[in-house]
């Protein structure tokens, strides 16, 4: 169970799912209870008696996000046998998930294998392709793309409205999709304007992308010098990853675990040092680098490091904050970038639990809002009408549509055909309204 599964349920809980929760911790059991809507068994998932205490044979999704890795492999496996219909397992290990292996857990019942602190790598090294942005997603192969950036004061959106950027050229190219303003999103109308600091979400076509990472006031900026801090699982693939194309130091203040790191990482330079001393962050060269990650295990250390990084003038800074307490905190501070594996691992599971066939789902660090990708069936509601008439709630917006090659920015007068992929930004409170529209 464990915190990301705590976090699961109270994210599931809210959107109309029965949910069971085991764990054979009665004070988590408690603290999820206290949270969320859900029904809590005690006891050990990797025994029959427990799972058919908990009615797993009745149940569509099981999944098992402990931080013991065997246990979710074994407890993933025995619940698919019970007899529930999905199962997912949470790993530690990027060896299981190379083809032929993975195959073999599929043949066992383990229907999605979940490794998030890879998926969590692999989004620190897609930002860092694109420094200007603090997220970045691509969605149907990268035809269109969803960038959220800070609005500098120099940015020529600050005091713009909506609408007067639809009157413009620039309405074809890109759509501001949500604004996230002093800790609170707001899915815009014509008549918001933009203000100097906002976190701006823009669903974007792939030829726009620099245009649009202009608006942000920011420059962008090319990473040679790269410091991480935190010899995690996360911090090595990032370093294992791009140590051929950067220069990196890696920081870890464990002795045994730098040796090992360097036996590891034949191209990273590998340092024994406190992240939390300052001088010694200097004398490595802190303010010299392009982009600095911190990727320790505590979440208060990676956010103290990041702040002197930016402090420093280091332009690209990222930090991991499994806190979720800390996340506007950190924010609020001019951290470029949080990473967060329950979210991450949020949006991955999230997406089998829609009924509608979800391509893509995605949950936003920093904002409430999730974005789907749907793909449109033959005569849904979508087809019959266009954007602007077809009674969308007010918290749902769509951003682009792929038909084909041909890539459109979604405006009122847009119509939707039979088999586009949708892009949609919604708010959690009409998440399972919006399935029935492209159904």
């Amino acid at each position: 169970m464990g915190e990301m599964g705590s976090h699961l349920a109270k994210m599931l809980s809210g959107n109309g799912h029965d949910i069971t929760v085991i764990d054979s911790d009665p004070k988590l059991l408690a603290d999820v209870s206290s949270l969320a809507d859900v029904v809590t068994v005690e006891g050990d998932a990797t025994t029959f008696a427990v799972l058919r205490k908990a009615a797993v044979r009745k149940c569509d999704l099981f999944i098992a996000v402990n931080h013991v890795e065997n246990d979710n492999v074994l407890a993933a496996i025995m619940a698919k046998q019970l007899g529930a219909k999905k199962s997912i397992a949470r790993i530690d290990n990027n060896e299981y998930l190379e083809p032929n292996n993975k195959e073999m857990f599929i043949n066992m019942g383990i229907d999605y294998l979940l490794y998030p602190e890879k998926v969590a790598a692999g989004e620190v090294i897609n930002l860092l392709g694109h420094t200007a942005t603090t997220e970045y997603v691509d969605f149907s192969s990268g035809k269109l793309s969803l960038v959220v950036f800070r609005l500098e004061p120099t940015s020529p959106l600050v005091g713009k409205r909506l609408a007067d950027l639809s009157e413009s050229d620039m309405s074809m190219s890109f759509r501001a999709v949500a604004i996230s303003r002093s800790g609170q999103t707001i899915i815009p109308t014509g008549e918001d304007s933009f203000m100097e600091d906002d976190m701006v979400y823009v669903i974007t076509r792939q030829d726009s992308l620099h245009e649009v990472m202009a608006l942000s006031g920011q420059a962008d900026v090319r990473v040679k010098n790269m410091m991480i801090l935190g010899g995690s699982r996360i911090g090595v693939r990032i370093a294992s990853e791009l140590q051929d194309e950067i220069n990196i130091k890696l920081i870890d203040y464990n002795a045994d675990k730098a040796y090992r790191l360097a036996e590891l990482l034949d191209k990273t330079l590998i340092i024994n040092e406190d992240g939390r001393n300052t001088e010694a962050m200097m004398e490595e060269g802190l303010s010299n680098m392009d982009a600095f990650v911190a990727v320790t295990g505590r979440s208060e250390t990676n956010i103290l490091t990041a702040m002197l990084a930016k402090r420093m003038g280091v332009k690209k800074v990222i930090a991991e904050v499994e806190n979720l307490n800390y996340i506007n905190l950190a924010e609020s501070i001019g951290i470029d970038t949080i990473i967060n594996k329950k979210l991450v691992t949020a949006s991955n599971i999230f997406r089998f639990t829609m009924s509608t066939d979800v391509q893509a789902i995605k949950c936003l660090t920093g904002s409430d809002a999730e974005v789907l990708e749907f793909i449109v069936k033959p005569n849904s509601p979508a087809t019959k009408n266009r954007i602007k008439d077809m009674g969308l709630p007010k918290d749902v917006i769509i951003g682009g549509i792929v038909r084909g090659d041909k890539v459109f920015i979604a405006v009122g007068n847009t119509e939707i055909n039979a088999y586009d992929r949708v892009v949609v930004f919604a708010m959690p409170s009409a998440i399972d309204k919006i399935g029935s529209y492209f159904n």
